[in-house]
This record gives C-alpha cells, structure tokens and sequence, in this order.
C-alpha cells in the first residue's frame, strides 16, 4: 500500500521502524533547503529503508548513532548494489534527527590537551577577547606560536619564564629561510604577540619582544594588481541577466567592482544591511568593524532584481544564496571568489588575476585617475589607516612621468 509522504513525494509502502514518524518532516526540511525532487525522493526512500532495518535489528530511538547508517549499508550491500550517495542521504536523515532533537548528539571523546595545547589555546582566547582580532589573523598567528613552543619545549612542559633572547632568534633563523618573505614577515609578527603576551601575564619579565630578528619588508615594494576598466566591462556585459544565477552574480560582480568590497564583505551581506529608503548600505568589515556606503543606483537595481526575479525562497537572511542545495548564504568568501574565477573565464578576460582583490584595486586605480585623495579613496575602501591606500599612489603612472629627471645626454 503506498504511502503520501509529502506533495512531492510518495512511496511504495508505508514506513516502519523507530525513525518512521520523522520521514515527512524529513522531506519537508529537504523541500525547504532547495533539493531537487529527484533527490528529496531518494533521500526519503533510503531513510525508510534505513527505519525499517532498525526495527528489524530492534535499535531503539534514542540508541540510533552514526555508526548505524554504515552497518545497514553494509548490511544492504549483501543483497542490493549500493549508490555513491547513499551514505550521504542517511547523514542528512542523521543531522536533522538530531537538530530536531530526536536523536541525541554524538558524545565526542574528549583529548587530553598537550602542554603546548593549552599554552597555544590561552592565547587564542586573548586574541580573540581581549585583543578582538579578526579570526584570519588568529588563524595565521597561532600556528607560529604552535611550532615556537614546539621547538623550545618539544613535548615536556612549557615554561615561558625559561624563555630567552637567544631562543627567539635561533627559531627566527631556522624558519624564515623555508618562508616566503611575506610569510617570515607574518611569523615574526605572530612572535611579537606572543612574547607580549607572556609579559603582560608575567610570565616573561624582560621585553623578549624587541629580541624578535626583522625580516627586511621595504613599504609598498609592490604594485597592486588592478583590473582594466574595460575589463570589468567586458566582464560585465558577459553575465546572462535572463538567468537566476546571472542576475546573482551580475549583483556580486557590481558591489566588487562599483564599491570595492572585499569577498567576505559580499559574503557576510544582510537583507537588514540594505536601507533602501535612504540609498545606503552597511558592510561589516576587517575586526567587526561597521561602515556604510552610498548605494549607487546602477548597484541597487541589479541587487533589487535578483531579490525579485533570482533569490531562492529561504528564511535565510543573508543577501546572496547558493543556487544549489542546500540553499542557504556563503559559508565564507571563498564562494564569492568561485564566482568570479568562473566567470572571468567564461567571460576570456584575460585579468592580471583570477580573485577578487582586483576590482578593489581598479575602484582605487579610477578613482585616484580622476582626482580622488587618497583619504577619500581609503573611507571608499574602509581603510583604518592612510599608510594602506598609500601604495595606490604607485600606481598613477601619468603623474609619476612628471616627476621622473631628464636622462643625461638627452636619451629618452
């Protein structure tokens, strides 16, 4: 006898076992997340099954683990071919069993923390709460921190108060030439923390800080790669606007290249940061910092139809979402990145780059072109400090050209 387990979905038989009341809300949650109904009907059929074994094999409801969904498919593998997304299905059945409370969470085993595990751990936290730094620079500096103590301490206990000079500079000296010049840069920074870290605990009682060797950094030594003006618009006019997905990524490819956000800024986008009474829109940039922009029309036009005409139907308050299941907001900026790296090649721009960094650096570029300062360039580009919109000034060769002294003897 069939069994209507939603409007989209109906099986052969009715379901059994001690997962079988949550098969409809199962597909439901599918529904909502965006999954195509070839997929909500697999999905809900494996879960049956996977119900109906664990009546058999008399597992009760709240014993069910994620080992489970492995012994019934190796189980069902006996007599039946197994498919490639099977075992994923019954993780999606699992995950939703235990988000709606059903099935309790896996206990986890707690590891015993190693000496350098809780040194390195404490000044996360510190990081992280007292100094408040954005957590892409708490995920470069710990690990540093982690091989220093590793090379001062090996695997006994670590005593910052036996620290000295001399091992801050042997760890320097043996590291730095396997870096990249930026990357010892980084590491001699991450050093610098530390140390002044262990001092303000006590731990330290000299400034071992200042012990940490210079990695030579000359200011600005490069130029930054900026995209063309005409291959933005190149870029542009190659995005199908007829399309969901075109609309989407024409909004995104606008707020890179007209205010000059950063991927994780597109990413991190509310419904709530658009005021559209007023024109204006609040980025949350670099540490948590807030700023608003004015919303050009051209920008808010394209935003406004995806909403329109592209958004997916989600509770998710994020402005730009996957297209595929399941449908929710970026997990970070690297699926703004995929979307411009694809659509640079779709579109043959031959950019100085393939990532999003560029568009801000052609924003910059412009800008400076057509007489902007660089205060104004930098509150467009939400720097905190003028020293970072200085290196633009590199790049305004026109103006260099006047200052540059003739040749000797005439030679152009």
């Amino acid at each position: 006898m069939s069994a209507v387990i939603s409007s989209q979905v109906v099986l052969s038989r009715t379901p059994e076992g001690p997962l079988a009341a949550y098969i409809g809300s199962f597909a439901n949650a599918l529904n909502t997340l965006g999954y195509a109904v070839s997929s909500v009907h697999r999905q809900v059929r494996i879960a049956a099954c996977f119900s109906r074994w664990l009546g058999q094999e008399r597992v009760a409801l709240q014993s069910v683990t994620a080992d489970h969904p492995v012994r019934y498919l190796q189980c069902r593998a006996q007599h039946l071919r197994s498919c490639p997304g099977d075992l994923a299905a019954l993780r999606h059945f699992i995950d939703f069993l235990r988000r709606e409370g059903v099935v309790p969470a896996e206990k986890i085993a707690v590891q015993q923390l190693t000496p350098i595990d809780r040194c390195a751990e404490a000044y996360e936290q510190y990081l992280r709460e007292a100094r408040a730094l954005a957590r892409a620079t708490i995920v470069n500096y710990v690990p540093f921190i982690r091989d220093f103590l590793s090379h001062r301490f090996g695997d006994g206990p670590v005593m910052l108060s036996r620290l000295c000079a001399g091992d801050v500079v042997r760890f320097v000296q043996c590291q730095a030439p396997r870096l990249h010049r930026r990357r010892a840069k980084l590491m001699t920074s991450a050093l610098r923390s530390f140390l002044s870290y262990a001092r303000y605990r006590g731990d330290v009682a000299v400034d071992l800080a200042a012990a940490v060797p210079i990695v030579p950094n000359w200011s600005m030594m490069s130029i930054p790669r900026a995209i063309a003006p005409d291959q933005v618009r190149q870029l542009l006019a190659s995005i199908d606007r007829r399309t969901a997905i075109g609309r989407r990524d024409y909004a995104i490819l606008l707020l890179l290249a007209r205010l000059g956000l950063r991927s994780g800024e597109v990413a991190s986008l509310k419904l709530d940061d658009i005021d559209w009474r007023v024109g204006r829109l609040t980025v949350c940039g670099k540490s948590g910092h807030r700023g608003g922009l004015p919303l050009p029309p051209e920008v808010g036009k394209a935003i406004a139809a995806y909403l329109q005409r592209g958004r997916p139907h989600s509770t998710s308050r994020c402005v730009f979402l996957r297209a595929k299941a399941p449908v929710r907001g970026f997990q970070g900026a690297s699926g703004v990145g995929s979307i411009v790296r694809h659509a640079l090649q779709r579109a043959g721009v031959d950019a100085p780059t393939t990532g999003t960094h560029q568009f801000r650096h052609g924003l910059a570029t412009e800008m400076l072109r057509k007489g902007a300062s660089l205060g104004e360039i930098g509150d467009v580009l939400g720097h905190r400090h003028l020293q970072t919109t200085k290196i633009y000034t590199k790049i305004d060769i026109v103006a260099l050209r006047t200052l540059a002294l003739p040749w000797p003897g005439g030679a152009q």
